[in-house]
């Protein structure tokens, strides 16, 4: 008998389908993974707005990872929205329990429209509980900028702040630099284990269509994690296809605020 490639993203959902565990299930299959899911929150959201969060009791997200990986297992993991010190305290303790391999933590903090989706007890929380037990983490710079107390805004500020943000404990940070005010869109990958610090340079692509790109390269990466890719063949490979989604996503209209990527352009025509 066969067996799939298997994804679990434990994030929010985005009812309008652009990001969170929306975006994660289609990414994860759009990249040849069988996703399964724990949903840490419900919110009311579209292109422009997030109207209202619902969050989910932690005792419940735990149950959902443990009905998960107590019958199906999983070969990556994908952490998104965590709004509470609570539910990342569960979701520390889950990862121990079933030895959770190729975590990819995300950490969510502010919508794309703005709206603020992490309390702020919860980032003390973050840095302290959870990330120690990822094995990379994907920030971007304004979430980098929470991490390290200090703004984060420029190339030169990256160099330095991928290598602080593995002194928080994960060893392997993906910085991610779209809020760059001016040139490429640069990502840094920084491997504390090897000490190396690579640049991944990707044209800026003029869209209003973003909406879950952080969501889909971080879900992009863990599903070439659980395909038994090494790490940073992972990330250029999580970086080329978001970059082919975003071109494909340019072309539509979605909603009357940022919408979504294109995240089956290689599927339909």
């Amino acid at each position: 008998m066969k067996s799939y490639f298997r994804a679990l993203t434990i994030a929010g959902s985005d009812s309008g389908g652009g990001a969170g565990i929306q975006a994660d299930l289609k990414t994860f299959s759009a990249l040849g993974c069988f996703g399964m899911s724990a949903i840490t929150a419900l919110t009311a959201q579209n292109t422009r707005v997030v109207t209202g969060i619902f969050p989910v009791p932690a005792q419940f997200i735990g149950q959902q990872i443990d009905a998960v990986l107590d019958d199906i297992g999983t070969d990556a993991v994908k952490i998104g929205m965590l709004h509470s010190p609570e539910v990342i305290e569960i979701v520390a303790k889950k990862l121990v329990q079933w030895k959770c391999s190729n975590v990819v933590l995300d950490p969510v903090m502010i919508s794309k429209s703005g709206d603020k989706l992490l309390k702020s007890d919860a980032v003390n929380a973050l840095k302290t509980i959870l990330i120690p037990k990822a094995f990379i983490i994907t920030p971007n710079l304004p979430e980098a900028s929470v991490l390290l107390n200090r703004e984060v805004e420029t190339l030169e500020d990256m160099t330095l702040a991928a290598r602080d943000l593995a002194d928080l404990g994960c060893d392997n940070v993906l910085l991610k630099g779209g809020h760059l005010a001016q040139g490429d869109s640069c990502d840094l990958l920084f491997q504390k284990g090897k000490n190396t610090l690579t640049k991944l340079s990707g044209e800026r692509i003029d869209t209003l269509n973003s909406h879950g790109t952080g969501c889909s390269l971080s879900s992009a990466v863990c599903a070439n994690l659980a395909k038994g890719v090494q790490l940073e063949i992972a990330v250029q490979n999580a970086k080329a296809y978001i970059t082919g989604a975003l071109f494909a996503g340019a072309e539509y209209t979605t909603g009357k605020g940022h919408g979504p990527v294109n995240h089956f352009y290689d599927l339909w025509p």
